[in-house]
């Protein structure tokens, strides 16, 4: 039994390490539309390198006047190789809830616009 933390010390340090998600370089466009009891989404803008996957909104907060999302996306491994230059994401998403506008932030920026009904 004095092995079982060595072991389980080697396992997780054997694990692959999974990149936390980052919220992307900027936003440049975004609709929201309410849909019955969701808040429909859907988000254009950028990351400053390739290999990002996984782009996706993210619900900080509403309060049923203002929603407030990031916009997110997993960053590639420090050891890949990869474009340098801003490469286009997108991400939608459907949020159960009522908001008159949506507020997204990426990294260098923020957009905020009126839900259409």
């Amino acid at each position: 039994m004095k092995f079982l933390p060595i072991i389980a010390i080697l396992l997780l340090s054997a694990a692959p390490s999974m990149a936390a998600d980052k919220r992307v370089f900027r936003i440049d466009s975004l609709i929201a539309t309410q849909k019955g009891s969701e808040v429909l989404l859907q988000a254009k803008g950028a990351v400053s390198t390739g290999g990002w996957s996984k782009a996706r909104l993210r619900l900080v907060h509403n309060d049923g006047r203002v929603m407030t999302v990031e916009f997110l996306a997993t960053p590639p491994p420090p050891e890949m190789r990869v474009i340098d230059g801003l490469v286009p994401v997108t991400a939608s998403a459907q949020i159960r809830g009522h908001a008159a506008t949506v507020h997204v932030q990426a990294e260098a920026n923020e957009i905020t616009s009126q839900v259409l009904r």
